[in-house]
């Protein structure tokens, strides 16, 4: 049986004469957090889509949890759409238990398991409120309690942050990552670069339907070469004359130093050992948001 939650194999999607898939193929390891990351328009909620059989690919192969029905597997699969909707004037406990039930989880788990979600996504005191009492974080909560209800074995979210204040949103990353640890796939698109960089095993970048590059952090940053160190010296000296330093600007304390071509980190380290005393220093890691900027903008230009 294959190691892989999903397996996309040369899929193809259109509507009318825009070809919104081409030719996409993923694998998604299980176990692992999987960002799917994409400008407006990307592909991505199209290709969620696919996966959860809500549209059809023209062509190309889709398999799911070894399953190429995916109506095989869905009991162990919770998806949360980008578009939520909720029975407005139900009670918090009831649509839990309601969606629960629709999800084939027995009377006897829901009694355990509906009071539990709720003490986890902190609407414990909530229970007996109507849905449309609650705030838009609070709804986006619930949302994310029945899209789990049935623990499922892959966890599929569409812009799961929006709406988050950050105390809530570290509450559902963290929900997150423990289902990660107990062996669950986790799959979200976002926008939201920095959370994708804090969560994400792996990351897949689509592009005007393409994929443009998928693997691990560290493999996608790769191609952005590491030319700035970040330097705190004491007395805040100037060291543009040091041999190496192509400029310098100054952030804070701190001397965000852009080196020439081909300069060694290190034999600047030791230029600045020699002549000041060093307080800090800090070979500057590219981020995901400037490894994401780069690689839409390469791809953008080999499609011209």
């Amino acid at each position: 049986m294959s190691t892989d939650a999903i397996i996309i194999e040369q899929v193809d999607k259109s509507f009318g004469s825009v070809r919104a898939v081409k030719e996409l193929s993923i694998r998604v390891p299980q176990g692992c957090i999987y960002g799917f990351l994409g400008p407006n328009g990307a592909g991505k909620t199209t290709t969620i889509r696919m996966v959860m059989n809500i549209i059809y690919p023209d062509r190309g192969r889709i398999e799911v949890l070894g399953q190429r029905q995916i109506g095989r597997a869905k009991g162990r699969i919770g998806y949360m759409p980008e578009e939520r909707g909720m029975y407005r004037k139900m009670s918090v406990f009831s649509v839990l238990s309601y969606m629960g039930a629709i999800k084939g989880v027995s009377r006897a788990d829901l009694a355990q398991r509906v009071p539990r979600w709720l003490g986890r996504v902190g609407l414990s005191d909530w229970a007996d409120r109507k849905v449309e009492e609650l705030s838009r974080g609070m709804q986006q909560k619930l949302q994310f309690a029945v899209t789990v209800i049935n623990e499922p074995d892959l966890l599929i979210l569409d812009e799961p942050f929006s709406g988050l204040d950050p105390v809530n949103l570290d509450l559902i990353k963290g929900i997150m990552l423990k289902m990660r640890d107990t062996g669950r796939t986790v799959i979200f698109s976002t926008h939201m670069m920095d959370q994708a960089e804090k969560l994400c095993d792996r990351i897949v970048l689509i592009n005007k339907g393409k994929m443009v590059i998928d693997g691990t952090l560290d493999e996608i940053r790769s191609g952005d070469e590491t030319n700035k160190v970040l330097v705190e010296l004491e007395g805040s000296p100037s060291i543009d004359d040091l041999p190496g330093v192509k400029s310098t600007v100054r952030v804070g304390r701190k001397l965000e130093v852009t080196l020439q071509e081909n300069a060694d980190t290190q034999e600047l380290l030791k230029a600045l050992v020699e002549r000041y005393r060093v307080r800090g220093f800090e070979v500057r890691v590219p981020s995901l948001h400037e490894a994401f900027v780069r690689l839409v903008e390469q791809s953008n230009a080999e499609d011209r």
